[in-house]
């Protein structure tokens, strides 16, 4: 369960509570602090945690800091570092799609991301350095830690800070910091295996662990190994995935458009229809049902390929851990530490899609077909068993990554504490995924060019291969690999020192200094093949564009400072201040950062707490160095359309232009709809991205082994950085350059913004031609916009009750409650408070619980563990309380989901002082999804506001030490 330390009772109680020693956990898993006797009179040293560099005897801080031990991720059924962070009643489900986004940008990664701000405003640590950011920009845009690849055989504690923490750590501590603490001063060794299974099928796995440690007079090693492989989850391995007709809601669909001839023109039959007809026995021949729609007419497709898609990846995974002691003297003590991790990775989508849209060789998406007389759109999707299988058409991913730090640390003057270490990191990443080639499968399908008609290609759709099965030596006759690699690095060179000043009458000050310096690199490189401004040849990849290139440094130098000021006996300050320089090609050159923070303890047993602290985050390296890509879409050129100005449109009876409304332009044909080139760049002109937050609250000891913890919080983040769409951009020129936006009770757009958007789009100048006016190309460049203003309160209960006859009852919950969501896009917009109302920007939840219930008796631990994640919006929130019509009447929906919950019990029993054994269940209740008869679209539930579709699953783990 989480909770601020391993030693946070003790500590607290020797604090306020003078005479009184409270028992301690005694961990079987021994932490850093070491195990303790549960009975026996607690030793209190300083210690350092997350949010701080200076060493304090009392955990409890200005700033609520939660400490997750490894007992604690052992009892609760964890298996990865992942699973375990996903429940931080701080953090939202909102990115933890993982393994369920086949195709995502980061389908194999997992992050943090504390107060719903984004994981790259929460700042991952390891053992309190950055390591290499994950190569593959999540979400295209955001440079991240994949805590995926951090294997849990290493990990001794994870520690919490939530709000703005620049002042301490620079850069990307905006909504917190999560620091993740590594074994040290292991004795002795120990042997772990865990293997596991779901109930519904799929997943089996297996979890090899060798922890090991040796001291010396003068030294200490620690040094671990790990072995971690499962098998994946298809859809169709989950009854409700596996079949659209098996759809929870009982809705009556229709099959998939899976093998279509659509009439563009309408002249062979209704535009909109499907022509191809097929016999009962071609469409049985692809295990096709029949479909029948007023829009498309008749036609045959699948109930089934959307199931065959992986929702849990295949994954083999190794790594290693050594960490090294020596004391040179009794004030110099030199330490070292490496750690590799690889991993071979597999998501797979299942089926491969063709069609003409989105083909180089029919550039509007249709052609004609003098076999049919008509203008014909094609859609077809291969099925996996004519690929080859349901991993045939897997994305294979290699990732491998190590860090490696050396320093030496000591004391001085017999109070100063000091450290000096270098480290380095590095991630590589590359990933192999199938695409067909667009001229092979144009060719195989249409065959040669027989010329052109009004500007449309003409071809003649070969009807044999059309309507048949193709076979995997088929497929693999026009597909292809696609590579993508990337690599990232971060190194750094820090000396850092802490103790006491000088005694107020109060008690001492304390100070900490850091003097830093960081060098971070990134390199991704796109298969060239991708960039849609390469000239078409037989190795154009269909349907796929890059994100181009990215390749940049960043050197970043800083100096900080803290104090902690007692200025009576129940009351102190603390205070931090950092400056951060920056050596790249942005517009950010430094940035100074601070907080403050009280602390008063009013009675022995409670702590009245507050702090306000300022934060940045610089650029993300890919939002800044970027070479980007350039890509064609259809646009509706919205300026053109109203105002009736350019592009040979139409004069009327004078000779003046003829304005409309975009509903009258946006039909097939019209002048207004056209093609464009899009580019998308980093923009080095960003600026850094400013934040402030502020929390109050107490922790009350209320009894013996019983206490609550409150806190409000509330962050502010001004010009975060964001992409503009080109809807967007469109939308606004036009209101720009006509003075009003089409809706009239829209306001104008501001002349700061006019003049933003206007420099992104560039027009032709050809007067007297049907090219005037014309646009060239719309730069959705990065810029700085955004504001979100939220709030909330967290809360901690924590109850422990020894007894001589029944054992040890333990009981630990965490709460966080979001009281605001307030946002807006631009500086001019009205800053709106969505908690209430359908947002505009993602906002899963707006309250978690998570909580846990043990019982230590003898030799037997038994352990309760809940999450909750509150209530969330509806597929079709903005028109509640209906239900559907026609064959799916009696079908309803409402405007909010209930709360989901999601329950782990595990059972672990000592047999003798070396070997433990334990028995988990994951997702007890086999909870999947959250009901929401409004969701008629595949897989029916959204997976990015809380949802488990592997359902039950359990796990075996033995463990002998020796």
């Amino acid at each position: 369960m989480a909770k601020r330390s391993v030693l946070s009772s003790a500590l607290f109680a020797a604090l306020v509570m003078p005479g009184m020693a409270l028992a301690q956990d005694a961990d079987k898993s021994s932490s850093a602090q070491g195990s303790q006797a549960d009975n026996s009179t607690t030793n209190l040293d300083r210690v350092s945690v997350v949010g701080s560099r200076i060493k304090r005897v009392d955990v409890e801080g200005p700033a609520p800091v939660t400490v997750i031990t490894r007992a604690d991720i052992d009892r609760e059924g964890f298996q990865t570092v992942g699973d375990m962070l996903q429940t931080l009643s701080q953090n939202t489900s909102a990115s933890f799609t993982g393994d369920l986004a086949v195709n995502g940008f980061t389908p194999n990664a997992q992050v943090v991301n504390l107060r719903n701000l984004g994981p790259g405003y929460t700042l991952t640590l390891i053992n309190g350095r950055r390591p290499a950011q994950y190569p593959q920009p999540y979400n295209r845009d955001n440079n991240v830690v994949n805590v995926k690849a951090i294997p849990m055989s290493i990990v001794e504690r994870v520690e919490v800070l939530t709000g703005g923490a620049s002042a301490i750590y620079g850069s990307d501590a905006v909504a917190g910091v999560v620091n993740l603490v590594l074994r040290e001063n292991y004795d002795g060794n120990q042997l772990r295996g865990t293997v596991g299974t779901t109930q519904e099928g799929g997943g089996d796995s297996v979890n090899l662990e060798y922890t090991g440690g040796r001291t010396g007079d003068r030294w200490s090693t620690t040094f671990a190994l790990q072995y971690a492989e499962n098998e994946p989850v298809f859809g169709t391995q989950r009854d409700f995935m596996a079949d659209t007709r098996n759809n929870p809601w009982g809705l009556k669909l229709q099959p998939s458009l899976s093998l279509v001839a659509i009439s563009a023109a309408g002249l062979a039959g209704p535009p909109g229809h499907n022509i191809l007809e097929l016999t009962p026995e071609q469409c049985a021949a692809f295990g096709y049902e029949p479909g029948q729609s007023a829009t498309r007419g008749n036609w045959c497709g699948s109930y089934t390929q959307d199931g065959s898609r992986s929702i849990w990846n295949k994954n083999r995974s190794y790594s290693g851990y050594i960490n090294g002691k020596y004391n040179f003297n009794d004030n110099i003590e030199g330490f070292s530490s490496l750690t590799y991790y690889k991993a071979d990775s597999k998501a797979s989508s299942g089926t491969e899609f063709w069609g003409t849209a989105g083909s180089p060789f029919t550039p509007s998406g249709v052609f004609y077909d003098p076999n049919f007389g008509d203008l014909l759109q094609l859609q077809r999707v291969f099925n996996p068993f004519e690929l080859g299988g349901n991993e045939a058409a897997s994305t294979l991913y290699n990732e491998k990554t190590w860090d490696a730090t050396v320093g030496v640390r000591g004391t001085f003057a017999d109070r100063f504490d000091w450290e000096v270490y270098a480290s380095h990191s590095e991630y590589s990443y590359s990933s192999d995924q199938p695409r067909l080639l667009a001229k092979a499968v144009n060719d195989y399908f249409l065959g040669q060019r027989l010329g052109t008609i009004s500007g449309y290609p003409i071809y003649e759709l070969n009807m044999d291969r059309y309507t048949s099965p193709i076979t995997p030596e088929i497929y693999r006759s026009f597909s292809t690999r696609v590579r993508n690699e990337g690599e990232t690095a971060s190194s750094t060179v820090n000396f850092n020192f802490s103790g006491d000043l000088f005694e107020l009458p109060a008690g001492p000050v304390g100070f900490a200094g850091v003097i830093e310096g960081v060098r971070q690199s990134t390199t991704l490189e796109s298969d060239p093949r991708t960039n849609p401004l390469r000239p078409v040849d037989d190795q154009t990849v269909y349907n796929l564009v890059s994100s181009g290139r990215t390749d940049g440094q960043r050197d970043r130098y800083a100096v900080g400072a803290e104090f902690r000021i007692p200025i009576l006996s129940s009351l102190s300050a603390n205070l931090a201040a950092r400056w951060d320089k920056y050596d790249d090609i942005t517009a950010v050159d430094d940035a100074v950062t601070y907080n403050a923070g009280l602390e008063w303890r009013p009675f022995s047993n409670l702590l009245v707490r507050g702090t306000y602290a300022t934060s940045f985050k610089a650029p993300d390296m890919q939002l800044v160095y970027a070479e980007g890509a350039a890509s064609y879409s259809s646009i509706l050129d919205e300026y053109a359309c109203r105002s009736g100005i350019g592009l040979g449109q139409a004069l009327d009876g004078n000779g003046k232009p003829i304005p409309r409304r975009t509903v009258d332009c946006n039909v097939s044909g019209d002048k207004t709809l056209y093609q464009t080139q899009s580019t998308i760049a980093g923009n080095p002109g960003l600026k850094e991205e400013e934040g402030t937050s502020i929390s109050a609250g107490f922790v009350w000891d209320i009894m013996d082994g019983m206490s609550l913890s409150v806190d409000y919080w509330r962050i502010k983040l001004e010009d975060a950085a964001s992409q503009l769409s080109s809807a967007y951009l469109l939308e606004t020129e036009a209101a720009c350059r006509l003075g009003s936006y089409e809706d009239p009770d829209k306001a104008p757009p501001s002349a700061s913004l006019c003049n933003n958007v206007l420099s992104l789009i560039t027009r032709t100048s050809a007067p007297g031609t049907t090219l005037d006016g014309r646009i060239e190309r719309i730069n959705q460049a990065y810029i700085n916009t955004a504001l979100r203003d939220i709030s909330g309160i967290d809360s901690t209960f924590r109850y422990r009750k020894t007894t001589d006859r029944w054992g040890t009852f333990r009981f630990e919950g965490s709460h966080s409650l979001n009281l605001t969501n307030k946002y807006k896009q631009l500086q001019d917009e009205e800053l709106i408070d969505y908690r209430d109302l359908r947002p505009i920007v993602f906002y899963p939840e707006r309250s978690r619980l998570r909580a846990s219930g043990s019982w230590e008796y003898n030799d037997w631990t038994t352990t309760l563990y809940a999450t909750r994640m509150g209530s969330a919006w509806t597929a079709r929130a903005t028109t509640p309380n209906q239900c559907y019509t026609g064959v799916n009447s009696g079908i309803c929906w409402g405007r909010r989901l209930a709360p989901f919950f999601l329950w782990n019990a595990s059972v672990a029993k000592n047999f003798g002082p070396n070997v433990t054994a334990q028995f988990t269940v994951v997702n007890a209740f086999n909870k999947q999804y959250r009901n929401d008869p409004g969701n008629s679209t595949y897989p029916y539930f959204n997976s990015y506001i809380g949802a488990d579709p592997l359902g039950r699953r359990f796990y075996m783990s033995v463990s002998y030490r020796f």
